[in-house]
């Protein structure tokens, strides 16, 4: 590899690590936090920003701070698409092994955003329309994908959002929201218990390795996802899971 084209890959590598990173810090930082948290020094990220900026990947703000640029949401909805796509087969796999819908869900800035979704074969079924935005506190998905995040980071989520009561079963506290979520960390999965929903139950696990933070769930009546029910669903929620996990890290996924 010549030395140009070497040090054009690097740059294009430190380039989306300060992408990484700024998301990871909320989507607006400046360059002193990136150099403070990628050891690069100033004038190289100012360089690799300015590249960025021209590109309208990310945006300078009037605090002269860095922000991430709106060309980024076209490439975001067009990853999320994709994903729900590659998911849809291991999807299915999970609706034949369950009876029960199945879903897939990221979580996007404070809401879980739903990108794809198998429905059940019952007459009585659950559904939610792919690209909808939930607050995460009352669905099984948003409780399994905020057990991984720091409970720092979760309270002041919750203090962005607040935490408003879709059914009477709803935790709306932030106390017993996360005595919940260390449940979820020992039990290895989360429940929606007609928290969303009156009458509806959902099951949910995280997607381990996934390259953004995801989550697949079912969900159907109380009456069919029961506590018996529960301990047949959540071995194939987790091995579903897995083979997806290794599907989403390969270079060209592929179905069961």
């Amino acid at each position: 590899m010549s030395a140009d084209r070497a040090g054009g890959v690097q740059s294009l590598e430190r380039a989306f690590d300060l992408l990484e990173r700024m998301a990871d810090s909320g989507g607006e930082v400046g360059l002193s936090e990136l150099s403070a948290s990628s050891g690069l020094p100033l004038p190289t990220i100012h360089r690799l920003m300015r590249t960025l900026v021209a590109c309208g990947y990310v945006r300078q703000q009037a605090n002269r701070r860095y922000a991430l640029g709106p060309r980024l949401i076209r490439l975001g909805e067009g990853a999320a698409r994709l994903l729900g796509t590659w998911a849809r087969p291991y999807l299915a796999d999970l609706v034949e092994a369950t009876g029960e819908t199945a879903n897939m869900a990221l979580l996007d800035g404070d809401e879980v955003v739903y990108v794809a979704q198998v429905p059940s074969r019952h007459s009585m079924r659950m559904f939610t329309e792919v690209g909808r935005r939930v607050l995460p506190h009352s669905t099984g998905v948003g409780k399994a994908l905020l057990a991984e995040v720091p409970p720092q980071e979760v309270r002041a989520l919750l203090a962005r959002t607040g935490m408003p009561a879709a059914t009477e079963r709803t935790i709306t506290e932030p106390d017993a929201f996360l005595a919940e979520l260390e449940r979820i960390r020992s039990q290895g999965y989360a429940v929606d218990d007609n928290e969303q929903e009156v009458g509806v139950r959902c099951l949910a696990v995280t997607v381990p390795g996934s390259p953004t933070a995801a989550a697949i769930s079912i969900s159907g009546p109380a009456g069919r996802v029961t506590e018996a029910a529960t301990d047949k669903i959540i071995p194939i929620l987790h091995d579903v899971a897995g083979h997806l996990a290794t599907a989403l890290t390969t270079a060209t996924p592929q179905p069961q």
